[in-house]
């Protein structure tokens, strides 16, 4: 394997910082990387709201659950789908444009992921430390209030950045064999390396808390499937102007 594979492959969440802060052309050399990433139609529906007020940084951490690396890291970074400023260009240019697709959606929340996946894997070249904050999402209508986002502009997670003081382990992934499928959707051997892969993920968190963590994979997901997780997010998305036609 080459240095990126491997680089891809260590990835770890980070939750702890030294006070050593990024260089400010170096985050912005991140964000340049992050515009390389693909882009659908070239339309780059995205912005990134870097958030340097201590007092908002620490009143999103609250919000996006009481998590307090989000004030602690060097930087706080939230990546926001933005359709707002390619509709209003396309306007300008004579279209009689159609707001708040279905489509539009899904293609500024891909690529505002793709373009933050670019900064993170620059980022962890550097030697920085990230964690996403998907949290953002608890409280969406008052962290956009809070960064004074407009119609056609929702916050899709944020990211914290800066010099590690931790060194986590690995997390497991499922086998490749059971993400690779071959010419069809083939699932006759999954719940035999479902199973296995929770065996994995059992020993993983058992040495990982000494023992005070006893689950698996799949018991991790219940709560994702037995209870309406964030069912404040299509009237929040409708009221950003995404009426999902």
């Amino acid at each position: 394997m080459n240095a990126t594979i491997d680089l891809l492959k260590s990835h770890r969440s980070i939750r702890k910082f030294t006070d050593r802060k990024i260089p400010r052309e170096l985050l912005r050399e991140l964000i340049r990387a992050g515009q390389s990433a693909a882009t659908s139609n070239h339309v780059q529906a995205y912005s990134v709201i870097h958030v340097v007020n201590p007092e908002n940084r620490l009143k999103i951490a609250e919000l996006a659950g009481g998590q307090p690396y989000i004030a602690d890291s060097s930087d706080f970074l939230v990546f926001c789908a933005d359709m707002k400023r390619s509709t209003e260009a396309a306007e300008r240019a004579g279209a009689d444009v159609v707001r708040g697709t279905t489509e539009q959606l899904v293609v500024a929340s891909v690529d505002t992921a793709l373009m933050a996946q670019n900064v993170a894997i620059a980022a962890e070249s550097e030697g920085l430390g990230l964690c996403y904050i998907g949290g953002i999402r608890n409280n969406p209508a008052e962290i956009s209030s809070l960064l004074r986002l407009p119609e056609h502009v929702y916050p899709v997670f944020g990211l914290c950045l800066g010099y590690p003081d931790q060194s986590p382990e690995v997390k497991p992934r499922l086998p490749v064999d059971l993400i690779l499928k071959e010419d069809y959707y083939q699932d006759a051997q999954d719940q035999e390396q479902v199973e296995s892969f929770d065996a994995t993920m059992n020993s993983y968190y058992r040495e990982r808390t000494g023992g005070n963590k006893d689950t698996t994979w799949s018991e991790q997901l219940k709560p994702l499937f037995t209870t309406k997780l964030r069912p404040h997010m299509k009237a929040f998305l409708e009221a950003r102007g995404f009426r999902m036609k």
